[in-house]
Protein backbone atom coordinates (compact mmCIF):
# COMPACT_ATOMS: atom_id res chain seq x y z
CA UNK A 1 0.00 0.00 0.00
CA UNK A 2 1.32 3.39 -0.99
CA UNK A 3 1.38 6.55 1.24
CA UNK A 4 -1.31 7.94 -1.16
CA UNK A 5 -3.81 4.62 -1.35
CA UNK A 6 -6.86 5.40 0.91
CA UNK A 7 -6.90 3.14 4.10
CA UNK A 8 -10.34 1.15 4.67
CA UNK A 9 -9.10 0.41 8.54
CA UNK A 10 -9.00 4.15 9.58
CA UNK A 11 -8.13 2.57 12.97
CA UNK A 12 -4.94 0.40 12.11
CA UNK A 13 -3.31 4.41 11.25
CA UNK A 14 -3.02 4.79 14.82
CA UNK A 15 -0.18 1.98 15.16
CA UNK A 16 1.26 2.27 11.70
CA UNK A 17 2.19 5.53 10.86
CA UNK A 18 2.61 6.59 6.86
CA UNK A 19 5.88 7.12 5.54
CA UNK A 20 7.51 10.86 5.99
CA UNK A 21 5.24 11.66 8.59
CA UNK A 22 5.50 12.20 12.23
CA UNK A 23 5.20 9.04 14.25
CA UNK A 24 1.68 8.83 15.64
CA UNK A 25 0.74 8.06 19.29
CA UNK A 26 -0.45 4.29 19.83
CA UNK A 27 -2.97 5.61 22.07
CA UNK A 28 -6.29 5.94 20.37
CA UNK A 29 -8.76 8.78 20.92
CA UNK A 30 -10.92 8.63 24.43
CA UNK A 31 -14.39 10.20 23.04
CA UNK A 32 -16.02 8.77 26.35
CA UNK A 33 -16.47 12.22 27.44
CA UNK A 34 -18.10 12.85 24.32
CA UNK A 35 -21.59 13.97 23.36
CA UNK A 36 -24.03 11.04 23.62
CA UNK A 37 -27.20 11.26 20.91
CA UNK A 38 -29.82 8.86 18.99
CA UNK A 39 -29.72 9.35 15.19
CA UNK A 40 -33.20 9.85 14.17
CA UNK A 41 -33.13 10.16 10.50
CA UNK A 42 -30.53 9.53 7.83
CA UNK A 43 -30.06 11.28 4.77
CA UNK A 44 -27.47 10.84 1.80
CA UNK A 45 -24.86 10.85 4.19
CA UNK A 46 -26.00 13.42 6.64
CA UNK A 47 -27.47 12.08 10.12
CA UNK A 48 -29.70 14.28 12.36
CA UNK A 49 -28.64 12.75 15.67
CA UNK A 50 -30.93 13.80 18.83
CA UNK A 51 -29.07 15.54 22.04
CA UNK A 52 -30.94 16.23 25.10
CA UNK A 53 -32.35 19.73 23.78
CA UNK A 54 -32.05 19.94 20.40
CA UNK A 55 -31.34 18.22 16.87
CA UNK A 56 -27.88 18.24 15.11
CA UNK A 57 -26.63 17.34 11.86
CA UNK A 58 -23.51 15.13 11.57
CA UNK A 59 -21.33 13.32 9.30
CA UNK A 60 -19.76 9.56 10.23
CA UNK A 61 -15.84 9.84 11.17
CA UNK A 62 -13.78 7.84 8.82
CA UNK A 63 -12.23 6.08 11.27
CA UNK A 64 -15.82 4.35 11.31
CA UNK A 65 -14.57 2.75 8.01
CA UNK A 66 -17.46 0.82 6.60
CA UNK A 67 -19.44 1.02 10.39
CA UNK A 68 -23.32 1.68 9.39
CA UNK A 69 -24.65 3.97 11.23
CA UNK A 70 -28.79 3.72 11.13
CA UNK A 71 -31.92 5.18 12.34
CA UNK A 72 -31.71 4.51 16.69
CA UNK A 73 -28.66 4.18 16.98
CA UNK A 74 -27.08 5.43 20.17
CA UNK A 75 -24.02 6.98 18.99
CA UNK A 76 -21.11 9.67 20.26
CA UNK A 77 -20.60 12.73 18.25
CA UNK A 78 -17.73 15.38 18.21
CA UNK A 79 -17.52 19.04 16.31
CA UNK A 80 -19.62 21.46 16.77
CA UNK A 81 -22.88 20.16 18.53
CA UNK A 82 -24.64 23.62 18.52
CA UNK A 83 -27.32 22.71 16.35
CA UNK A 84 -26.87 26.01 14.38
CA UNK A 85 -27.66 26.31 10.87
CA UNK A 86 -24.63 25.44 8.89
CA UNK A 87 -22.84 23.79 11.93
CA UNK A 88 -21.67 20.04 11.50
CA UNK A 89 -20.85 17.62 14.36
CA UNK A 90 -19.26 14.40 13.62
CA UNK A 91 -19.98 10.90 14.69
CA UNK A 92 -17.03 8.92 16.33
CA UNK A 93 -18.22 6.16 17.92
CA UNK A 94 -21.53 3.29 17.93
CA UNK A 95 -22.55 2.54 20.83
CA UNK A 96 -23.23 -1.80 21.28
CA UNK A 97 -26.52 -2.23 19.63
CA UNK A 98 -29.54 -3.82 22.32
CA UNK A 99 -31.39 -5.00 19.27
CA UNK A 100 -31.31 -4.93 15.25
CA UNK A 101 -33.74 -5.41 12.80
CA UNK A 102 -32.65 -6.54 9.62
CA UNK A 103 -33.61 -7.89 6.05
CA UNK A 104 -32.27 -8.93 2.92
CA UNK A 105 -33.29 -7.78 -0.70
CA UNK A 106 -34.27 -11.42 -1.31
CA UNK A 107 -33.58 -14.74 0.08
CA UNK A 108 -30.59 -15.09 -2.14
CA UNK A 109 -29.33 -12.21 -1.40
CA UNK A 110 -26.15 -12.83 0.74
CA UNK A 111 -25.84 -8.73 2.14
CA UNK A 112 -28.17 -8.02 5.22
CA UNK A 113 -29.57 -5.00 5.67
CA UNK A 114 -30.13 -3.11 8.64
CA UNK A 115 -33.04 -1.11 8.92
CA UNK A 116 -33.09 0.00 12.28
CA UNK A 117 -31.33 -0.42 15.69
CA UNK A 118 -32.50 -0.81 19.71
CA UNK A 119 -36.23 -0.89 18.94
CA UNK A 120 -37.90 -3.05 21.37
CA UNK A 121 -41.40 -3.69 19.44
CA UNK A 122 -42.34 -4.07 16.50
CA UNK A 123 -44.95 -3.55 15.04
CA UNK A 124 -46.69 -5.17 11.79
CA UNK A 125 -49.06 -2.60 10.36
CA UNK A 126 -51.51 -4.07 7.70
CA UNK A 127 -54.75 -3.36 6.44
CA UNK A 128 -57.42 -4.91 6.17
CA UNK A 129 -58.76 -4.27 2.71
CA UNK A 130 -57.63 -1.88 0.09
CA UNK A 131 -54.96 -3.51 -0.13
CA UNK A 132 -55.80 -7.02 0.85
CA UNK A 133 -53.74 -8.43 3.75
CA UNK A 134 -51.15 -10.59 2.45
CA UNK A 135 -50.20 -13.62 5.15
CA UNK A 136 -47.02 -14.21 3.12
CA UNK A 137 -45.26 -10.82 3.75
CA UNK A 138 -46.75 -10.69 7.33
CA UNK A 139 -45.10 -14.24 7.92
CA UNK A 140 -42.37 -13.22 7.18
CA UNK A 141 -41.50 -9.74 8.57
CA UNK A 142 -42.56 -11.83 12.14
CA UNK A 143 -39.57 -14.06 11.69
CA UNK A 144 -37.55 -11.06 10.95
CA UNK A 145 -38.85 -9.59 14.31
CA UNK A 146 -38.10 -12.38 16.36
CA UNK A 147 -35.02 -13.83 14.89
CA UNK A 148 -34.11 -9.91 16.06
CA UNK A 149 -35.50 -10.15 19.71
CA UNK A 150 -38.24 -7.95 19.21
CA UNK A 151 -41.82 -8.49 21.15
CA UNK A 152 -44.51 -8.51 17.75
CA UNK A 153 -47.62 -6.39 17.74
CA UNK A 154 -50.44 -6.91 14.55
CA UNK A 155 -51.73 -3.17 13.77
CA UNK A 156 -54.82 -4.06 11.57
CA UNK A 157 -55.68 -0.72 9.81
CA UNK A 158 -58.99 0.03 7.89
CA UNK A 159 -61.40 -1.79 9.97
CA UNK A 160 -64.21 -0.23 8.21
CA UNK A 161 -63.39 -1.47 4.69
CA UNK A 162 -63.51 -5.24 6.24
CA UNK A 163 -63.45 -7.14 9.65
CA UNK A 164 -60.22 -8.97 11.41
CA UNK A 165 -61.76 -12.35 12.22
CA UNK A 166 -59.61 -14.40 9.73
CA UNK A 167 -56.13 -12.75 10.92
CA UNK A 168 -56.86 -13.13 14.29
CA UNK A 169 -57.51 -16.59 13.69
CA UNK A 170 -54.27 -16.94 11.95
CA UNK A 171 -51.73 -15.47 14.47
CA UNK A 172 -53.93 -15.54 17.99
CA UNK A 173 -52.43 -19.16 18.51
CA UNK A 174 -48.81 -17.68 18.24
CA UNK A 175 -49.83 -15.52 20.76
CA UNK A 176 -49.43 -11.93 18.96
CA UNK A 177 -51.20 -9.03 20.10
CA UNK A 178 -53.13 -7.05 17.73
CA UNK A 179 -54.76 -3.94 17.64
CA UNK A 180 -57.25 -2.80 15.21
CA UNK A 181 -57.90 0.31 13.98
CA UNK A 182 -59.91 2.62 11.25
CA UNK A 183 -59.79 6.27 10.24
CA UNK A 184 -60.78 8.68 12.71
CA UNK A 185 -60.75 5.66 15.98
CA UNK A 186 -59.34 6.17 19.23
CA UNK A 187 -56.03 5.58 19.39
CA UNK A 188 -56.10 5.37 23.20
CA UNK A 189 -55.45 1.14 23.35
CA UNK A 190 -53.27 1.73 20.45
CA UNK A 191 -50.91 4.51 22.72
CA UNK A 192 -50.87 2.41 25.69
CA UNK A 193 -49.22 -0.60 24.34
CA UNK A 194 -46.84 1.97 22.76
CA UNK A 195 -45.87 4.04 25.57
CA UNK A 196 -42.91 4.10 27.41
CA UNK A 197 -41.55 1.87 24.59
CA UNK A 198 -39.34 2.06 20.87
CA UNK A 199 -41.56 0.37 18.26
CA UNK A 200 -40.60 0.34 14.86
CA UNK A 201 -43.78 0.47 12.13
CA UNK A 202 -43.01 -1.92 9.01
CA UNK A 203 -45.33 -2.54 6.68
CA UNK A 204 -46.00 -3.07 2.61
CA UNK A 205 -47.05 0.23 0.83
CA UNK A 206 -50.61 1.56 0.51
CA UNK A 207 -51.62 0.07 4.02
CA UNK A 208 -52.04 3.13 5.93
CA UNK A 209 -48.67 3.14 7.93
CA UNK A 210 -47.81 6.90 7.67
CA UNK A 211 -51.48 7.75 7.85
CA UNK A 212 -51.66 5.99 11.72
CA UNK A 213 -48.14 7.76 12.52
CA UNK A 214 -49.77 11.33 11.59
CA UNK A 215 -52.57 10.21 13.85
CA UNK A 216 -50.43 9.41 16.56
CA UNK A 217 -48.03 12.14 15.68
CA UNK A 218 -50.35 15.28 14.87
CA UNK A 219 -46.76 17.22 13.74
CA UNK A 220 -44.86 14.32 11.68
CA UNK A 221 -46.29 15.25 8.39
CA UNK A 222 -45.51 12.15 6.88
CA UNK A 223 -46.29 11.62 3.04
CA UNK A 224 -48.96 9.62 2.71
CA UNK A 225 -50.31 8.08 -0.89
CA UNK A 226 -53.03 5.91 -2.70
CA UNK A 227 -53.59 2.56 -3.58
CA UNK A 228 -52.80 1.95 -7.43
CA UNK A 229 -55.86 0.60 -8.81
CA UNK A 230 -54.57 -1.64 -11.34
CA UNK A 231 -52.13 -3.32 -9.73
CA UNK A 232 -53.65 -3.17 -6.32
CA UNK A 233 -50.25 -2.19 -4.83
CA UNK A 234 -49.29 0.81 -2.92
CA UNK A 235 -46.64 3.88 -3.71
CA UNK A 236 -43.46 4.40 -1.62
CA UNK A 237 -44.76 7.60 -0.14
CA UNK A 238 -41.88 7.38 2.99
CA UNK A 239 -38.10 7.22 1.80
CA UNK A 240 -35.86 7.08 4.96
CA UNK A 241 -36.78 5.84 8.65
CA UNK A 242 -36.90 8.45 10.79
CA UNK A 243 -37.58 7.94 14.77
CA UNK A 244 -40.69 10.38 16.36
CA UNK A 245 -41.40 10.69 20.20
CA UNK A 246 -44.93 10.17 21.05
CA UNK A 247 -46.69 12.71 22.96
CA UNK A 248 -47.21 11.81 26.56
CA UNK A 249 -49.91 9.34 27.93
CA UNK A 250 -51.50 10.16 30.98
CA UNK A 251 -49.46 10.09 33.23
CA UNK A 252 -46.81 8.60 31.69
CA UNK A 253 -44.68 11.02 30.49
CA UNK A 254 -42.29 8.54 28.43
CA UNK A 255 -44.75 8.40 25.35
CA UNK A 256 -42.50 6.15 23.34
CA UNK A 257 -40.62 6.21 20.16
CA UNK A 258 -42.16 5.34 17.25
CA UNK A 259 -39.95 4.57 13.75
CA UNK A 260 -41.14 4.93 10.98
CA UNK A 261 -39.75 2.76 7.77
CA UNK A 262 -40.41 3.52 4.21
CA UNK A 263 -43.11 0.49 2.85
CA UNK A 264 -41.62 -2.81 1.45
CA UNK A 265 -43.10 -4.98 -0.83
CA UNK A 266 -40.38 -7.83 -0.25
CA UNK A 267 -38.84 -9.13 2.75
CA UNK A 268 -35.66 -11.24 2.62
CA UNK A 269 -34.65 -13.49 5.30
CA UNK A 270 -31.35 -14.97 3.71
CA UNK A 271 -29.76 -13.91 7.29
CA UNK A 272 -32.53 -16.06 9.33
CA UNK A 273 -31.67 -19.61 10.50
CA UNK A 274 -34.79 -21.88 11.52
CA UNK A 275 -32.98 -22.37 14.84
CA UNK A 276 -33.09 -18.72 15.58
CA UNK A 277 -36.77 -18.51 14.83
CA UNK A 278 -37.79 -21.99 16.81
CA UNK A 279 -35.66 -20.44 19.88
CA UNK A 280 -38.30 -17.41 20.43
CA UNK A 281 -40.89 -19.63 20.91
CA UNK A 282 -39.78 -20.99 24.64
CA UNK A 283 -42.35 -23.57 25.07
CA UNK A 284 -42.16 -24.91 21.22
CA UNK A 285 -38.25 -24.85 21.63
CA UNK A 286 -38.61 -27.50 25.02
CA UNK A 287 -41.03 -29.97 22.81
CA UNK A 288 -38.16 -29.94 19.92
CA UNK A 289 -35.37 -31.50 22.35
CA UNK A 290 -36.88 -34.89 21.37
CA UNK A 291 -36.79 -34.82 17.84
CA UNK A 292 -34.00 -36.58 15.50
CA UNK A 293 -30.79 -34.59 14.30
CA UNK A 294 -31.55 -32.10 11.30
CA UNK A 295 -35.26 -32.48 11.77
CA UNK A 296 -36.45 -29.09 10.03
CA UNK A 297 -39.92 -29.17 11.99
CA UNK A 298 -41.74 -28.17 9.14
CA UNK A 299 -44.93 -30.47 8.12
CA UNK A 300 -44.29 -34.06 7.69
CA UNK A 301 -41.17 -33.60 9.12
CA UNK A 302 -40.55 -37.68 10.28
CA UNK A 303 -40.87 -38.08 13.76
CA UNK A 304 -40.75 -34.37 14.87
CA UNK A 305 -41.22 -34.10 18.51
CA UNK A 306 -44.09 -31.14 17.73
CA UNK A 307 -46.37 -33.73 15.82
CA UNK A 308 -46.01 -35.71 19.03
CA UNK A 309 -46.52 -33.14 21.61
CA UNK A 310 -50.03 -32.59 19.51
CA UNK A 311 -50.41 -36.18 19.68
CA UNK A 312 -50.17 -36.14 23.54
CA UNK A 313 -52.35 -33.40 23.98
CA UNK A 314 -48.99 -31.06 25.30
CA UNK A 315 -50.07 -28.78 22.26
CA UNK A 316 -52.91 -27.49 20.32
CA UNK A 317 -52.73 -28.12 16.69
CA UNK A 318 -53.42 -24.74 15.86
CA UNK A 319 -50.39 -23.21 17.79
CA UNK A 320 -48.53 -25.57 15.32
CA UNK A 321 -49.96 -25.15 12.04
CA UNK A 322 -49.29 -21.46 12.47
CA UNK A 323 -46.12 -21.59 13.97
CA UNK A 324 -45.50 -24.13 10.99
CA UNK A 325 -47.19 -21.41 8.08
CA UNK A 326 -44.62 -19.09 9.54
CA UNK A 327 -41.68 -21.28 9.76
CA UNK A 328 -42.30 -21.94 5.83
CA UNK A 329 -42.28 -18.65 4.97
CA UNK A 330 -38.98 -17.84 6.68
CA UNK A 331 -37.36 -20.76 4.31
Amino acid sequence: MTSRQFRTDENAAFERPRRRTRPRTKDRPDYSAATVGRVVTVDRGRFTVLLEDREITATKARQLGRTGVIVGDEVRVVGDTSGEEGTLGRIVEVEERTTVLRRTADDDDPYERPIVANADQLVIVTALADPPPRTGMIDRILVAGYDAGLDPLLCLTKADLAGPEELLALYGPLGVPVQTVQPGADLTDLRAVLAGRTSVFVGHSGVGKSTLVNALIPDAHRGTGAVNLVTGRGRHTSSSAIALRLPPVGDVENGGWVIDTPGVRSFGLSHVTRESIVAAFPDLDALTQDCPRGCTHETGAPECGLDAAVARGDLAPARLESFRRMIDAGQ
